[in-house]
Parts: structure tokens; C-alpha cells; sequence
């Protein structure tokens, strides 16, 4: 057992209350700081006899959280003692009536918010996480604070996740990039985000964090030389002006270099944007727009532009209230480098995002584009309609989305994901216009209403008051506003129907001496085939089920023998006999074992990633395909162990002598004689490996070729590939994967 030195703890726990204060970002008063004192205090008491995984005094979390949210959120005295507070109500004995009466309504609101979060039903149903997410930005209505303090929570824990079991850190971290990072993001929190994402890539994919850092390092002094060599040239230019800035090098986040070496297939060296430059520079708010494009006048005149990657978000700043503008230039040693150009305020609000927002806001009447956003997600969070999950996707799809600035009649500016059609701009000027859209023009001209909008575009509806949706128009709409809207519509005319329907339905049945209840509806779903009873009754008020079908449902109900038999048909499930073959040749297979007593269970290897022995896999509960079994970097690995962790099994290899596997590689290369003959001749000498199809073509000097081989496990994978790659005009050998 680890001793404990009490006092050095004490003191320990006295420097990070003292650095606390030190750091915050908005000034505190003595009121403030007795404030934050006081919570404090609540928090020591209260967690006094509580330990960390790692062994250390669980007080150090809460403090860790309250110096986030002091210093990188920049939240003040009110949010900080509810961050040294946010685990007393759910963890120890203190109720939020004490809160309340020690401290105020709005500190106790903001501790209730976060143990509301803390608090989720574990319904097994449905994914824990995504309804956690859900209930999670519920409490938005009540405060955004709310969703800031449990970001920093979320940071925290990432930050000490260390001593964790494995399955719990994957859990974690999953879902860490599926909704937290994207979450930031949204909010404006970039140097958050940035971590969020950094420290999820680490627990996600371990191996592949430790090289990319490792190279980072290889590569520092180099990149400093680079930046230095520009700023030199910048500066003399920059001073003539008399302007007063400061250039830094920032370096791209381990997670998006990652991200370009997966979506590009490239190498580390391959990455060229690695780093980027910050001009930062001092200006009062009536000069801010001129300056920015003096330095771009400058930078320019030194380096030659790329027009087609300049980023105005000074004009037009993004949603989340990000302003700057971004050049991307030719740069010694014939390398683009990206030099972002912000003033000091707008560099706070990219930094600190909502607080630094608030701090600028002028005037109270000037909704920011952060107030938007929460308009419209309170607006999707009042469809509970929506299952939890596609809540998330939706919400997640919106959220990453680039925006699109477009114009209305009046000239006014709309911002709209990439992607929007002229649909979802009615539905963004507001929901009534949305669903009484008759006809849209872009530009002045006639267009359909899915029509993908562009920046610049100018957009008019055109509504008639005697229109309403149908379902198509879901087909229409990419936003989530939009699409909320009309299944809402929808659901109200379904169920208006369902309601005439299950009255006549009531009348039918009479004639036909059958008196409608609970069971005689369970039985009537299931002979038509459907799913609910609300399917039934639309059915039946649409018209869609005849008079005769009821005739024949109620001949069948009088032979209780023959329904019974029907029934069996009806549900044995349909199994096509090479599916049978294919589970007779896995079932005595012991490749892979799951879980921590290595159970030999039956399983389906997924088609989305096709996983051979040797891969690191996992495997995963369907609820009618029983385990299916994903690759680790599977495309949709960080989703599923996001949202539905508590189906997540743990899944190795034992065996791999018994079976073959598929797997499939593109080869890219100079077209040259005999490349063809080489490559067949490779594959074919190795007596492991069958080829089983084959296509290779060559287009004006470039070899594409792509080769499905069948081999036994990854080793002899690896080593055909390392092979391939030795003949002479192969440039990249990849796996890829058939979804």
C-alpha cells in the first residue's frame, strides 16, 4: 500500500488554490474571491474522505476542473465555485437545498445542471451516452455555463485518465471525439477542442499517438528555423507601418495530422501543413478590418498567395464568432504555410469563445452567433420525438458542417452548413415559411427545392398558405432544423389520420363480430406485417387496408390452430442456404475469444472493415445479428464504442490456422512495361496468398490497380505489401475497405 504524506498533500492542495486565483481571467474582487473561498471549502469537507483511482485526494479534480474553467474558458467567480462544487450534490452527503442556502439560486442552479448530467437512467435500450448527450444539452435552456463546466470536466478527466483500465479509457476517449471535441468546437473552445482531440487520439490509438509525437519532436528545430526565417522577413516590413504585432508558429494538432494521413493515405513527411503562423496584432475596434488587410498586403508582397484557399472570416465571421483571416502562401523552400492574421480581441474570442464573446458583446440588443445557435438548438431539443442517437448524428452532421453565407431578398446575410438547399434556407428564416413553401428562386430563377445553395447565392421564397409537407421533402433538407420540423408536421397529420382510423377501424370490426382491444390490435399488426398500431390505424384511415383484408383476418381468427401455425410461418426468420453453410464453417472455429475469461463464442466478422487474424479488434452486441466483430481503426469504431459502450466486448485472436480471410489492396504507380507481369508474378510466388480478383489498368503515365487477395492472417498481409511495394514504379499500396 502507497503511504501518504498528509501534510505534504495539505500543501499541495493550498498551491493549486492559490494558482487558482492566479490564473483566473477576469478580475476578481474580494467578494469574488470570498466566494470562491467558501466553495472551496464545501468541496475540501465534503470530498475529505474520497481517494482517485490513481490514489491522490479526490479534491484535486474538482480543483483541476474550476482552473479550466477560470483560465481557458474564462469564466468568472459564479462558475468557478460551481466547478469546485459540481460533484458534492451526486458523490457525498451535501443536498442542494444546502447549496442554495449557503450560496445563491444561480450557483445551486448551476451544480443542479451538471448532477443532472451526472444522473442518467442506465436504460439499455438505447445508447446511455447519445441520452446522456441529449439530457446533457437540455439543461442549455437553463444555462450554457452549464455545458462549459462539464467540458472542463470532461478535460480534466482526460488529463488524468492514466491509471484506468483499458475498456473504461476507449470508452471514455470514444466518446470524447464523437461528442465533446465537436462540442468545443461549436462553442468556440479551439485550444480545448485541440486537447480533447490530442488526448482521445492517444487512448483511442495509442501506437499511431506515440509516433506522430515522436516525429513532431524529430522535426521542432527545423520548423522553428522556418518560422524564424519568415518572421525576419515580415518584421522590417511590419515596423515600417509602425504596426504593433506578434508572430507565433503553431504547430497542427496531432489528432488532424493523423486525420490528413488517414483521408489522404500519406506519410507523416507527405503532411506539408504541419504548422501554421499567427499575426496577432493590437488595434481599437474602428481600425481592426483596415489592418488585417495591410498585413495581407504585406505577407503578399513577400510570398505568393494561394486565391483559392484565402479565408475571409472578418467579413463574414463563422457562427461560433470566429474571426480571422487566413492566407495561404508559398514560403521558402517551396512550401505552403498557412498565416493566420487576428487582432488581439479577436484571438481572446477564438481562445476563450463564449466568455470572450460575452466580454465584447455590444450592445444588448445584437443577438452573437452563439445566442443563434442556442435558439435553434433549443428549437431540436424540443423534437423528443427523435431517437437519441439520430439526435446525435443529426446534431454532430450540423455541427462540423462548413458554413455557406448566403443572401436574402432584402440583402440581408444567412449563414448555412455546406450542403443546404434552398429548403432549409426557408426553414432557417423561420418554421412557418419552412412548411408553407411552395416554390424557391436562387438568383432570381426558378429552382428545385433541393437545390444546393452556394456562398453568395440570393434566395427567395415563394409560399402559398394551402401547402404542407410530405416525405420527400426529408429528402430535401440537410440541416437538422429543418428536417425536426417536418417529421414533426408529419408525425401530427400521421397521427391525426391514426385517430379517424382507428375509429372505423372500431365500426369494421363490429360488423364483422370482433370487439377492438389491446390483443385483437397485437394480432392484427402482426398479420399485416407491420410494426405499430399507429401503422395499423394510418392504414386503415388512408384506405390502404380493404374491407376483404379484415374478412380474411377475421376467417383466420376464428381457427385458433391455423393462426397459431401462421404465426410460426410468419416469424420463423428466412435463412438463405449459403448463410447456413457459412455458420456450420464458423461455428467450431476458435479464432477469436471474448471478454476477460476468453470465451469461445459465435460471431460474424463486420463487412464494413473486413478484420483478419492479427488485426487488434473488438467485438460488438447487434441486437439481431449477434456479435459482430470490427476492426480497431474501423471508420465507424470511435461511434459505435461512443454511443454504445455497454455493447463493446473485448476480442482477441487465438488461432489462425483454420480459416482464410479476404482482404483487399489498391496500388498506385508510374505506368511502365512489364509492371503488370511483376505485380501478378509477386502475389502468385507467394504459396500463402490466392488471388482471388484482379484489375489493373494504366491512363496517360499512371498505374491504378486494385488486387482481392485471400491470406491467413496480417503477418503474411504485411509482407505481401512490403513485397509490393519493392517492385520498381510502385508508389502506395493500401488496404481498403469495401464500405
Amino acid at each position: 500500500m502507497i503511504e501518504i504524506d498528509l501534510e505534504a498533500e495539505k500543501k499541495a492542495i493550498a498551491r493549486e488554490y492559490k494558482e487558482l486565483l492566479r490564473i483566473s481571467y477576469q478580475t476578481l474582487t474580494d467578494s469574488d474571491k470570498k466566494l470562491i473561498r467558501k466553495a472551496f471549502n464545501v468541496a475540501v469537507d465534503a470530498h475529505k474522505d474520497q481517494r482517485r483511482k490513481s490514489g491522490e485526494a479526490y479534491i484535486f479534480h474538482p480543483i483541476g476542473v474550476a482552473k479550466i474553467v477560470a483560465s481557458e474558458i474564462g469564466l468568472g467567480p459564479t462558475s468557478i465555485a460551481a466547478a469546485l462544487m459540481h460533484d458534492v450534490v451526486e458523490d457525498t452527503d451535501v443536498t442542494l437545498e444546502d447549496i442554495e442556502k449557503m450560496f445563491n439560486p444561480k450557483i445551486a442552479q448551476l451544480v443542479e445542471g451538471l448532477t443532472k448530467i451526472a444522473q442518467v437512467k442506465k436504460d439499455m435500450n438505447i445508447s446511455m451516452q447519445a441520452e446522456n448527450f441529449r439530457k446533457m444539452l437540455l439543461t442549455l435552456n437553463d444555462d450554457v455555463r452549464v455545458i462549459l463546466i462539464k467540458i472542463a470536466d470532461r478535460l480534466h478527466n482526460m488529463q488524468t485518465m492514466d491509471s484506468m483500465a483499458d475498456d473504461k479509457q476507449i470508452k471514455i476517449a470514444s466518446e470524447t471525439l464523437y461528442i465533446y471535441a465537436p462540442l468545443a468546437h461549436r462553442l468556440g473552445l479551439y485550444n480545448i477542442k485541440t486537447k480533447l482531440e490530442d488526448l482521445g487520439l492517444k487512448y483511442t490509438e495509442p501506437e499511431v499517438y506515440k509516433d506522430i509525437v515522436g516525429k513532431i519532436k524529430e522535426t521542432k528545430e527545423e520548423q522553428d528555423e522556418y518560422i524564424k526565417t519568415i518572421s525576419n522577413v515580415l518584421k522590417k516590413s511590419m515596423d515600417e507601418e509602425n504596426i504593433d504585432f506578434s508572430i507565433k508558429g503553431r504547430p497542427k494538432s496531432i489528432y488532424s495530422i493523423r486525420r490528413k494521413m488517414a483521408s489522404q493515405n500519406v506519410s507523416f513527411d507527405e503532411v506539408y501543413d504541419k504548422f501554421a503562423l499567427r499575426i496577432i496584432y493590437k488595434s481599437n475596434l474602428h481600425d481592426e478590418k483596415f489592418l488585417a488587410w495591410k498585413i495581407y498586403s504585406i505577407v503578399t508582397d513577400h510570398y505568393r498567395p494561394s486565391p483559392s484557399r484565402l479565408r475571409d472570416w472578418i467579413s463574414s465571421p463563422k457562427s461560433s464568432g470566429y474571426e480571422a483571416l487566413h492566407i495561404t502562401v508559398m514560403g521558402p523552400k517551396g512550401r505552403w504555410v498557412e498565416i493566420q492574421v487576428r487582432s488581439e480581441r479577436m484571438d481572446e474570442i477564438a481562445e476563450k469563445g463564449y466568455a470572450a464573446h460575452y466580454k465584447y458583446k455590444q450592445g444588448a440588443n445584437e443577438e452573437s452567433g452563439l445566442d443563434v445557435w442556442l435558439n435553434l438548438l433549443k428549437e431540436a431539443l424540443e423534437s423528443s420525438e427523435t431517437n437519441a442517437v439520430d439526435f446525435v448524428e443529426d446534431f454532430k452532421m450540423n455541427l462540423y458542417a462548413k458554413e455557406i453565407f448566403v443572401f436574402t431578398p432584402k440583402g440581408e446575410i444567412k449563414s448555412l452548413p455546406k450542403g443546404a438547399t434552398s429548403l432549409d434556407f426557408a426553414f432557417s428564416i423561420h418554421s412557418e415559411i419552412g412548411v408553407k413553401t411552395r416554390g424557391t428562386r436562387v438568383n432570381g430563377k426558378l429552382v428545385q427545392l433541393n437545390h444546393e445553395l452556394k456562398s453568395g447565392d440570393q434566395v427567395e421564397i415563394i409560399t402559398s398558405p394551402h401547402q404542407k409537407p410530405t416525405v420527400n421533402w426529408l429528402d430535401y433538407v440537410t440541416t437538422s432544423r429543418a428536417k425536426n420540423k417536418i417529421k414533426n408536421v408529419l408525425n401530427e397529420d400521421t397521427k391525426n389520420t391514426a385517430e379517424e382510423g382507428k375509429e372505423l377501424l372500431t365500426r369494421k370490426l363490429k360488423q364483422l363480430k370482433i370487439t377492438l382491444s389491446e390483443s385483437v390490435v397485437n394480432e392484427l399488426v402482426s398479420f399485416f406485417g407491420l410494426k405499430t398500431s399507429l401503422d395499423l390505424f394510418y392504414r386503415v384511415g388512408i384506405g390502404a387496408i380493404e374491407n376483404q383484408q379484415l374478412k380474411d383476418f377475421a376467417a383466420q381468427k376464428s381457427n385458433a390452430f391455423i393462426n397459431f401455425f401462421k404465426n410460426k410461418i410468419k416469424r420463423s426468420p428466412s435463412v438463405k442456404p449459403d448463410e447456413i453453410n457459412k455458420q456450420e464453417l464458423t461455428k467450431n472455429l476458435d479464432l477469436l475469444v471474448f471478454g476477460k475469461e476468453n470465451d469461445k463464442l459465435d460471431y460474424k466478422l463486420s463487412s464494413c472493415c473486413n478484420p483478419i487474424p492479427g488485426d487488434i479488434v473488438f467485438g460488438f452486441i447487434t441486437i439481431n445479428e449477434g456479435i459482430k466483430v470490427h476492426k480497431k481503426d474501423c471508420p465507424n469504431a470511435i461511434a459505435l464504442q461512443s454511443n454504445y459502450a455497454y455493447r463493446i466486448m473485448q476480442a482477441k485472436w487465438i488461432d489462425s490456422t483454420q480459416q482464410e480471410f479476404k482482404a483487399t489492396l489498391k496500388i498506385t504507380g508510374m505506368d511502365s512495361l512489364g509492371l503488370t507481369n511483376e505485380l501478378t508474378k509477386v502475389i502468385s510466388n507467394n504459396m500463402l496468398v490466392n488471388i482471388q480478383s484482379i484489375s489493373l489498368n494504366g491512363e496517360a503515365g499512371i498505374f491504378n490497380g486494385q488486387v482481392t487477395v485471400v491470406v491467413q492472417n496480417n503477418a503474411i498481409l504485411k509482407k505481401l505489401i512490403d513485397n509490393i511495394k519493392k517492385i520498381d514504379g510502385v508508389d502506395k499500396v493500401t488496404r481498403i475497405y469495401t464500405n
